[in-house]
């Protein structure tokens, strides 16, 4: 026959390990319910978001159907680039999503540019106003979330030293072979960017 013998526990002890056993339920409580509003946010996030575009696209057809001439010359595809660009700035504005400025105003100057290229014999056909649009999006974006200054002041400034080279003055004749390398391995600057941002931006 087994026989058991009963310790009594001291108040102070089981009242620390009651309370000790309640805190943890309370921080795993807290930790699942902050994971699942975090879930929440981000589907509802995504939902806000598909809403704008799907507005800006049901505007775009309805337009066409309707065959309004004033707007003739928005019936091209970068007009999709402009309204998923305009989604995404509305979107990182309202619901204060900052971080989607920077791909916003990307699509949104990409649309505008390639208009600009069909609609327009002024408009400057070269590489370095792609430099430009992202620069603008790295300062317009730094508005926000203070970040990447320096490197939209540079996309900039390089972007308008190429667009003006052709006037540059004799003295300064040099900079035509830079802009001579440049224009051979710019996709090298664009491949810098993307290794900053996915380095400087976890």
């Amino acid at each position: 026959m087994a026989l058991f013998v009963q310790f009594p526990i001291p108040a102070p002890l089981l009242t620390k390990v009651l309370v000790n056993n309640v805190v943890r339920l309370n921080i795993l409580y807290y930790d699942s319910t902050c994971v699942l509003d975090e879930k929440r946010v981000r589907m509802k996030n995504q939902h806000i978001f598909s809403g704008y575009v799907l507005i800006g696209v049901g505007v775009y057809f309805l337009m066409k159907q309707l065959n309004l001439a004033i707007f003739s010359a928005l019936y091209y595809w970068p007009t999709f680039l402009m309204i998923i660009g305009i989604a995404f700035l509305i979107h990182s504005y309202s619901y204060r999503v900052y971080e989607n400025i920077f791909i916003g105003v990307l699509l949104l100057g990409l649309g505008i540019h390639f208009h600009g290229l069909a609609l327009f014999d002024f408009w400057i056909d070269h590489w370095s106003i792609y430099a430009l649009i992202v620069g603008c999006a790295f300062l317009i974006r730094y508005t926000k979330l203070k970040t990447d200054f320096i490197v939209g002041i540079l996309l900039i400034s390089v972007a308008i030293l190429m667009i003006f080279s052709v006037t540059l003055p004799t003295w300064f004749q040099w900079i035509y072979g830079v802009i001579d390398f440049l224009e051979t391995f710019w996709p090298v600057a664009l491949i810098g960017v993307g290794f900053y941002l996915l380095r400087f931006n976890k």
